[in-house]
């Protein structure tokens, strides 16, 4: 940082400053069944500064422990749908659902439903991750990760340093610093 630059960017906190390390954020593998996958990320906290909070995604790693992807909790709920549900169009899949048109449609598709539920649970986790798009390093400034988020429209980036994933980079806790820092 030069001497010229205005005194806010010199308390703009870096990257791994504000990161959550590896080890304490929540990672399953590729072959991580759906079922087994939503286990981890429902009896996941993380403590934050003086506060916990949950995790919206796993880290995804493959059998040579690199990093391959993330998996959200909405991925998680996405990879659920039964296969008679996912062919069919949207508007059809709403109907199903639908009580106010009959208020016999949810229980008559209840058995079936869990059942194909049930048997999605156990895909693979990789069926439904999403691919890393960045990732930040460890000693960037967090204005950059907002960048980054902002524009690919990102809540979560792996963090490096010297080729290895350190940490994790969550929206929520660069938007508190950016707070902190404006409030």
């Amino acid at each position: 940082m030069g001497a010229m630059e205005p005194a806010w960017v010199r308390e703009i906190k870096l990257v791994r400053e504000v990161m959550i390390p590896l080890e304490r954020y929540p990672t399953v593998r590729v072959d991580t069944m759906l079922r087994d996958a939503i286990a981890v990320i429902e009896e996941a906290q993380l403590d934050v500064g003086l506060h916990k909070s949950l995790p919206r995604a796993l880290l995804v790693f493959d059998e040579t422990e690199q990093l391959v992807g993330c998996v959200r909790r909405r991925d998680l709920m996405r990879g659920l749908e039964p296969k008679f549900l996912v062919s069919q169009p949207l508007e059809y899949r709403k109907k199903l659902f639908d009580v106010a048109i009959d208020p016999n449609l949810l229980e008559l598709s209840y058995d079936r439903v869990s059942k194909a539920v049930r048997e999605q649970a156990r895909r693979p986790v990789s069926d439904v991750m999403r691919p890393i798009e960045v990732t930040i390093g460890a000693d960037d400034h967090i204005i950059k990760a907002v960048y980054d988020m902002v524009s690919l429209d990102l809540s979560l980036i792996p963090v490096v340093k010297e080729g290895r994933v350190v940490g994790v980079l969550r929206s929520v806790d660069v938007f508190h610093e950016l707070a902190q820092l404006l409030i």
